[in-house]
């Protein structure tokens, strides 16, 4: 981190290098003499978060701009150069909704094609998980999408994919990093004009070839036929002016789901985001449009997608006039018993000789897990973020495994191989194809999910963040860890620890991060690490027991107790 006086040179820096009428310089200019303001801006380079750039669009070193997405793109061609990869395979560019995410898809394709890298970039905005499919399907040596997914209307962002489909992670995310840590901010950043690069054959126009391509993947994802399901079932869905509005309804329209609604004010691209305060399906507020008319037309289910539609969150009718929130956790035990029940059914969980593997993060919970063990699909863990989980697949693949399923709390599945990351689109597809099912069956979805309960087991869950801004903020978090790894409480409330998982340093065959887990005696535990996207401090606390009072009992008993000591020592 910088101090004061660093931020203040290169806040001067800035200025002096930027043309007086650049929007940018203006900005800097509006600021002058805010000491907090221009070293929040200054105090670091932005730099890699969940495998790529994630910031407040601005002007500064920590700051989502053309200079420093020019320099990470510069970056990323210096490392992909440098390889020992075919760099003929070239490179996917997509992008979202996002404010400034054409303009720096553009200028990341003018870079790459000035450096010789064949460019795939899509024309429109497209979903996270299709350029993923794409990556694969055209056999890239990478991908990037400019979006920042979930985060407020202030952000953006870069997501870097290597050859197999999944975000970049290790030695080519280090990699990668080193390159463009070696550049400073303002370096030339050649770039070719698209047209003349597209004239050279270095930029290839991406559309519906792609398109349909990918739509035929997540069609080949159903799990039943089509007389096992009423497909009638109602059933609203905002993509949150985001990607997945055009291929969610094309999903429900060639599956026949005659009953699919989306929220009209939610249907189209706005960066702004007016219509909700926070464009993240994990938050109720996202839901509000979609309950209204799930209210007016019966809905039984409700569907979100982030802008970028990686993530997938849901709502199911309670039987009361409203509707209740599935969590990530829920929603992911939920997709589990349905896949593994039904390809029990038709023979094919086990009928290809490949045992089925399960993967999910360190801070999901162990309800889809039972779920597995039950079914005999084995269960692995990873580091938070789909990079760490799907990044598994191949290596599971070459121990002889068959990829099943994965997914982690933050409302995020990836249910088929050919998606190397969270794809809500898939994700919404079964869902409502779980909803069919039930609806044929004559069982609602509330009881569908209390039968799943009954047979496994009340798991319940609470998260919770501490925001913590700033370079004071950061500070502070890293107290509170080093507080709990130096003088971990031996009991937290009525629970007492069994044992403490420090993955600081990595454990087993999971890589370092910086999270701590505590498991009860119990069976309760709780996780807590820092964002890797925004600045805050996240906990996991969940509990599970045969009978749910006690389990809301020992979940509140825990979650108090924990809050009060974090708040002792921040």
């Amino acid at each position: 981190m910088r101090d004061e006086t660093g931020c203040m040179k290169l806040y001067d820096k800035w200025l002096q290098t930027l043309d007086p009428a650049d929007p940018l310089a203006r900005e800097l200019t509006a600021i002058r003499g805010d000491i907090p303001q221009i070293t929040d801006r200054f105090y670091q380079d932005i730099v890699f978060g969940t495998a790529g750039l994630r910031g407040v669009c601005g002007a500064g070193t920590n700051r989502m701009n053309r200079f420093t997405v020019g320099r990470a793109s510069f970056g990323i061609a210096r490392y992909v150069l440098k390889s020992g990869e075919d760099v003929s395979r070239g490179i996917a560019i997509a992008y979202d909704c996002r404010r400034h995410s054409k303009e720096f898809s553009e200028l990341t394709a003018e870079i790459f094609a000035a450096a010789g890298i064949p460019v795939y970039l899509f024309a429109s905005m497209r979903p996270t998980p299709e350029l993923s499919f794409v990556i694969r399907q055209l056999h890239c040596v990478a991908g990037v999408n400019m979006t920042a997914s979930h985060n407020p209307k202030e952000y953006n962002g870069y997501k870097v994919y290597w050859k197999d489909g999944a975000q970049i992670s290790g030695s080519v995310s280090e990699g990668m990093q080193r390159e463009i840590e070696a550049l400073d901010v303002f370096d030339h950043l050649p770039g070719l004009p698209l047209e003349e690069a597209a004239g050279k054959g270095l930029v290839h126009r991406l559309g519906e070839e792609q398109d349909e391509a990918y739509m035929q993947y997540v069609l080949s994802l159903r799990q039943r036929p089509d007389e096992q399901l009423d497909r009638s079932v109602p059933v609203v869905y905002t993509p949150l002016n985001g990607a997945g509005s055009i291929p969610m309804r094309e999903m429900a329209r060639r599956r026949g789901f005659s009953a699919f609604q989306t929220v009209r004010e939610q249907q189209d691209p706005d960066p702004d985001f007016k219509s909700v305060p926070y464009p993240n399906p994990e938050n109720p507020q996202a839901f509000a449009l979609a309950e209204e008319l799930g209210k007016r037309t019966g809905a039984q289910l409700l569907i979100a997608t982030d802008p970028d539609s990686d993530r997938m969150a849901a709502e199911i009718a309670d039987g009361k006039g409203s509707f209740m929130p599935l969590s990530g956790n829920q929603t992911g035990a939920i997709l589990i018993d349905y896949m593994a029940k039904a390809q029990t059914e038709n023979g094919r969980l086990h009928g290809h000789g490949r045992r089925p593997a399960m993967i999910r993060s360190i801070v999901t919970d162990d309800f889809g897990a039972a779920i597995c063990r039950h079914y005999g699909i084995e269960v692995f863990e990873a580091l938070t973020g789909f990079k760490n989980i799907c990044g598994r697949i191949s290596e599971l693949e070459e121990k002889g495994y068959s990829y099943f399923f994965g997914y982690e709390e933050s409302i995020g599945c990836a249910p088929g191989e050919e998606v190397r990351d969270k794809d809500g689109i898939a994700a919404g597809m079964l869902l409502t194809e779980w909803a069919a099912y039930c609806r044929k069956r004559g069982v609602s979805l509330a009881d569908a999910l209390e039968e799943v309960f009954k047979k496994y087991g009340y798991y319940l869950e609470k998260e919770s963040s501490l925001v913590l801004a700033g370079a004071e903020g950061k500070r502070k978090i890293e107290a509170i860890l080093q507080h709990f790894r130096q003088t971990p409480p031996g009991v937290f409330g009525p629970c007492r620890v069994k044992e403490v998982l420090d993955f600081q340093h990595g454990r087993g065959d999971i890589p370092p991060q910086d999270a701590l887990i505590f498991r009860m005696e119990d069976g309760s535990w709780f996780a807590m690490r820092p964002s890797g996207t925004e600045p805050k401090l996240k906990f996991y606390v969940y509990t599970v027991s045969r009978d749910r009072d006690q389990a809301r009992c020992r979940l509140d008993s825990l979650d108090n107790a924990l809050r009060k000591e974090v708040q002792r020592v921040s």
